[in-house]
Formats: C-alpha cells, sequence, structure tokens
C-alpha cells in the first residue's frame, strides 16, 4: 500500500453515515422511544397524567361528594371514576401537542428534517409515545378509584371493552394534540387554548353530576357531548350508577358506548388527514 493510501485511509471515517431511512416503523420507534426517555427524566411533565386527575378524584369525593344526588342512591364514588377517567382520556391531547410544540420551539424538528428518517416518523413517534403514556395515568385512576371505594361490579369482558374504550378515545384525541400542536407554535400558547376549549367541553357533561340536573340549553349540549357518553359507557361497562334515561332520552343517552365509537371513527378520520396537513404546512413556512 503507498503512503497516500494509508493518507488517505487514515482520513477516512471507518464507518459510512447513514444516508438512508431505515423504515417508517424504525425510525418512527426511535422518536417514540425517545419520548419516551423525555418522560422519563422530567416527570414533572406528567403531571397532567397523574397529579391532576389524583387531585380531580380526592376532591369530588371527599369535598363534593355528599353534597351531589346520585340516580337511585347509588354512590357517588363509583358514578364520579368513570368521568374522571373519560376527562383524563380527553387531556391525552394535552401531551402531544405540548410535545410537537415543544419541539417546534427548540428546533428540533428542524434537525429532524436535516436526518435520513422517515417521512411521518416524527408524527407517528409523538403518537405512539402518548398512547403508551395514556396507559399511565388510566392506571392510577383505577389504583386510585379503588383506594376510596370504587369497584368494578362487571364480568371481565365488559370490564376490558371499557378499558379499550378509553385507549380508542385517547388514539382520537391524540391526533386532535396533533393538530392543536402544529397550528400553535408555543407551549404557552398550547396550554392557553387548550384549557380553554377542552375544560368547558368536560364540564358541560355527564362527567361530574347527572345531566338531568342542568338547565335545558346546557342538558342539550351535554347529551350529544361525546365526554358525556364516554362517561356513561364506562360506567356500564363497569357496572356503577350511571345518568336515569327517561322517556325521551336521545339516541346517544341509549346507546352510550356505540355513540362514542362513532365519535372515536370520525375524530381519527377527519381530524388524522388535517393534522397532518397542518404539521406539513408548519415545518415548510
Amino acid at each position: 500500500m503507498t503512503a497516500a493510501s494509508h493518507t488517505e485511509a487514515a482520513i477516512l471515517p471507518p464507518h459510512e453515515p447513514q444516508t438512508v431511512s431505515r423504515g417508517l416503523w424504525h425510525d418512527t420507534w426511535i422518536i417514540a422511544k425517545r419520548g419516551l426517555v423525555h418522560m422519563k427524566r422530567q416527570p414533572e411533565a406528567l403531571s397532567d397524567a397523574t397529579i391532576q386527575p389524583v387531585m380531580f378524584v380526592l376532591l369530588f369525593a371527599y369535598i363534593f361528594g355528599g353534597a351531589i344526588a346520585v340516580p337511585e342512591g347509588g354512590s357517588y364514588r363509583e358514578f364520579l371514576m368513570g368521568g374522571i377517567m373519560a376527562q383524563t382520556v380527553v387531556f391525552t391531547a394535552f401531551g402531544v401537542a405540548m410535545g410537537l410544540a415543544n419541539d417546534r420551539k427548540n428546533q428540533a424538528i428542524d434537525r429532524f428534517r436535516s436526518l435520513p428518517i422517515a417521512r411521518g416518523a416524527v408524527l407517528g413517534g409523538h403518537a405512539i409515545a402518548n398512547l403508551i403514556k395514556s396507559f399511565l395515568p388510566i392506571a392510577l385512576m383505577s389504583l386510585c378509584g379503588l383506594i376510596i371505594g370504587w369497584r368494578i361490579r362487571s364480568g371481565w369482558v365488559d370490564a376490558v371493552a371499557g378499558y379499550a374504550l378509553m385507549v380508542a378515545f385517547a388514539f382520537a384525541m391524540i391526533w386532535l394534540g396533533i393538530l392543536v400542536g402544529s397550528l400553535i407554535a408555543t407551549p404557552e400558547g398550547v396550554m392557553g387554548i387548550g384549557f380553554a376549549t377542552l375544560f368547558p367541553i368536560t364540564f358541560i357533561a355527564s362527567t361530574f353530576v347527572p345531566v338531568d340536573g342542568m338547565p335545558a340549553l346546557l342538558r342539550t349540549v351535554a347529551t350529544w357531548n361525546p365526554v358525556t357518553t364516554l362517561s356513561d359507557a364506562l360506567r356500564l361497562q363497569f357496572g356503577n350508577p350511571t345518568s336515569p334515561l327517561g322517556a325521551d332520552a336521545s339516541w346517544p343517552q341509549a346507546h352510550p358506548f356505540a355513540y362514542t365509537i362513532i365519535w372515536v371513527i370520525v375524530l381519527v378520520l377527519v381530524l388524522a388527514p388535517i393534522s397532518v396537513r397542518a404539521y406539513q404546512r408548519s415545518i415548510t413556512d
């Protein structure tokens, strides 16, 4: 080997840099693992999925529970758990929206674009990480509920279907979070818009009280609110007290599980393509 060959060998890197993607699923899982590592290293960022739901359970169960009547004299704590779980699942949108907004603010999205990763891996990674994250508050809610007296009084098939419904609704809310995170560039903006929109939606529902005690206009809105049907569907699946059905009950009230599934399908079919386009537009502006 000549001297020139030795010099060239010393200059060239020992391995060729990766210049092509290893595939959508591989790259998506890499981004998802990054999000999970961030959650582990920044546990304070999980307050919306841990501290907040537990705080709501304790406040409503021990402070307001004695003043709220439950249909047929049932336990308010058992009535409460379906609503708290539904509200927590709705707030899944916060996590992915905040994650995208943070990545846009600290220019991580720009660094991702400079890497040889599959198109769609960033959105897919955020979605998977937050879907896995959604299991944490669901587990915490179940444990907290058992401590305060909540029990699953139905069969295991119905209970599993209830938990599956929560995961499906969380997946739909993730697409809403992607849309919000793509349209709003800062975490502060996401927090402000999110609380201004999601909190009223979760309160004008049977989350904490039966809808039959609301004023006529709010009762109509709450009846068709998917948060109401998600709450009532979970109560039915777990065998807990739920909102009473009057003679003039609407179709969503009579079929909360089916109505909620319809909302899940519609949200995913509508929001997924809109969210992807909004994200692509946000990173090219």
